[in-house]
């Protein structure tokens, strides 16, 4: 994530334009004609006004008198109105132009609003023309829910470069291998060189060290070519600690009343809160419309704190739902409390509020399966089939039932929801990241084991989801990585060790000592993913068992989907070995699959199978690690 000096040029056009064609790539997409030029109307910040003026908009109801400095030499008085916004129109400024706002104590600040920060968060905004990029994916409406299989990446460690630019030139390789939607994370401007993203500040500005905005809309076109769509991971829970000017303008912006594990939460339900929630709902809007995203991951919801009577997830889905009826927008959340509601189907089984969620659960069920670890959260799942069967068959595990980890109930039921309202990962930035050196399963589990459960995950009716590099079995870390500036750098770094410390395996200090530091440019070096590995022998088989895998999913499960409208019925075989069955209209999917490294007799197979992995006898015993999907007609 290196800091560059000069952006990557936007995407050669005609090439990805030609490849908008290709019938493969057409068949299950969703076209419509569309501009080739978008904005997204915003009532703060700096907007052009047709192009020979610039309205300046701020609130800040702490401040008598506001003013707008323009490249560091003119400085223009704002009005302020009565209910504390501060507003200017002016020539004097154009696309280019960078500014800062003066409050009333001198502070000179960057836009909350910035579309753009050249010089990191706490130089000058710049004046941004979103007009001026010319789109090419006119046609592009979207993919449906169902066609589904995302891939997180993070955009400065998915290539050498670290840029979109570099990361667009990698969008082929992602269509071949079956990947039909593309999950950024966060990329709104964070302090420093390099961060993954979750200590944003300016919600609307691209980070500059990976281009310009014109070269994410860039990364978005090209990705439409080739036939993906683009989620983008945001974070309304809380803001940055460093650069966030908001409490600058006002005390509002945070409350007392509700407390989060960053401290005092976000005002999004007392005095002064319409301010918070018009921020977060624009930004949606902002990034959906202005730079055609497919649809949002917004990042630990349930330290978004709100008791107004329309919750801010609500409101938040409703008018971008409101906002965009043509087009097939995907709006995910990440949820401890495995709240089911907000996932809640209605009318024609389509989504009320949100599509989907990130499924911990399964990734806990099967990642201890395959490790056998048991610290932390992960003891609750341990030796617990009951948990293995219920995450793959109604999403969640926890339903409502105490967890020992967290001392309280979480969840609720689940089993009538669809299974595409769930997002089944080996693996993500978090449950790789968040452990001491950001080891991959591919570090952690045998190959046998490894190959089962993705067999499982990737032909589960939930929505699969792949986290970069895992599509060939890539073997470098993704440890936790920023660069944060003086006293807080070390705070960050001291902070991450005594959170380890909690930990019986870390209870040595000496070993706490060997843990990468996290301000250490060779730590984000090292999670750089190594594209050249693709190609070695073990990697390639690796890559095209993924890309076998998906096709299958395409052919035999994609299009069971539509009638799948609630969770399934499982069966324990033994402790570790499950079957589960999914109702399809005619049709029945069945999975059978022994967890565990000794064999398991299993009831005798039906269906028309439809993969295997592992030994399996005709008298349905399976061997280690062993997986058998199939399908039965009904009747």
């Amino acid at each position: 994530m290196a800091r560059l000096l000069q952006c990557e040029p936007p995407l050669i056009r005609g090439l990805a334009a030609a490849k908008m064609q290709r019938r493969s790539i057409l068949d299950d997409s969703r076209l419509q004609d569309s501009p080739s030029r978008r904005t997204h109307a915003m009532p703060f910040g700096a907007e052009l006004r047709h192009g020979t003026e610039t309205r300046f908009r701020l609130w800040a109801p702490d401040h008598d008198r506001v003013q707008v400095e323009l490249d560091e030499k003119a400085q223009v008085e704002m009005l302020r109105d009565g209910s504390g916004w501060h507003e200017v129109t002016t020539a004097a400024a154009r696309a280019g132009t960078r500014y800062r706002f003066i409050l009333s104590d001198g502070r000179r600040i960057a836009d909350p609003a910035s579309r753009f920060q050249p010089d990191d968060v706490d130089g000058p905004s710049e004046v941004i023309d979103p007009a001026a990029y010319r789109w090419h994916d006119a046609r592009w409406r979207g993919r449906p829910w169902s066609n589904a299989v995302l891939y997180e990446l993070h955009v400065g460690s998915f290539t050498e470069a670290g840029t979109f630019g570099a990361a667009a030139a990698k969008l082929e390789h992602l269509a071949r291998v079956g990947v039909t939607a593309v999950s950024l994370m966060p990329i709104a401007d964070f302090p420093g060189r390099r961060n993954w993203g979750y200590d944003g500040v300016m919600l609307f500005a691209p980070d500059s060290r990976y281009g310009r905005p014109e070269d994410l809309k860039a990364f978005v076109d090209a990705a439409h070519a080739h036939g993906l769509a683009v989620l983008l991971d945001v974070v309304y829970n809380h803001f940055g600690p460093h650069g966030n000017y908001l409490p600058a303008c006002s005390k509002r912006v945070f409350t007392e009343r509700h407390r989060t594990p960053w401290g005092n939460a976000v005002n999004f339900d007392g005095p002064g809160s319409r301010a918070q929630r018009e921020l977060v709902v624009h930004n949606a809007l902002y990034w959906l419309e202005e730079f055609r995203f497919d649809g949002l991951r917004l990042d630990a919801v349930h330290a978004i704190i709100d008791d107004s009577p329309e919750h801010l997830l609500v409101e938040l889905a409703r008018r971008v739902r409101e906002a965009t009826p043509d087009r097939e927008i995907y709006l995910v959340l990440e949820n401890e409390e495995n709240a089911a509601h907000l996932i809640a189907r209605g009318r024609q089984h389509r989504a009320t509020h949100f599509d989907a969620q990130w499924n911990d659960d399964v990734h806990h069920v099967l990642h201890v399966a395959a490790t056998g670890e048991s610290v932390s959260y992960y003891a609750d799942y341990v030796g617990d089939s009951q948990k293995l069967g219920r995450a793959l068959a109604e999403g969640f595990a926890y339903q409502g039932e105490v967890m020992s980890f967290r001392g309280s109930a979480r969840g609720e039921p689940s089993a009538h929801l669809p299974p595409t309202a769930f997002i089944a990962f080996l693996q993500n930035h978090d449950q790789v990241g968040n452990r001491a050196f950001g080891e991959r399963l591919t570090e952690l589990a045998p190959p046998e084991a490894l190959r089962a459960l993705s067999a499982v995950q990737l032909l589960l009716p939930q929505v699969p989801m792949l986290f970069m590099g895992e599509e060939w079995g890539a073997r470098q870390p993704f440890p936790f990585f920023c660069d944060f500036p003086g006293p807080l750098g070390d705070a960050v770094r001291t902070g991450r060790r005594k959170e380890f410390a909690k930990l019986p395996q870390f209870s040595d200090p000496v070993l706490r000592e060997h843990i990468p530091d996290p301000q250490a440019n060779a730590t984000f070096e090292s999670a750089k993913l190594r594209w050249a590995d693709c190609e070695a022998p073990v990697h390639a088989q690796h890559l095209e068992r993924y890309r076998r895998l998906l096709k299958a999913r395409r052919q035999h499960i994609v299009p069971l989907l539509a009638s799948l409208t609630r969770g399934g019925t499982y069966e324990i075989v033994a402790n570790g070995a499950v079957t589960v069955e999914w109702g399809s209209g005619d049709s029945t999917l069945l999975l059978s699959a022994n967890f565990t490294a000794e064999p398991v007799a299993f009831p005798s197979p039906r269906g028309r199978e439809i993969w295997r992995e592992g030994e399996l006898a005709a008298d349905g015993r399976h061997g280690p690690w062993s997986v058998r999907w199939a399908v039965a007609a009904n009747g």
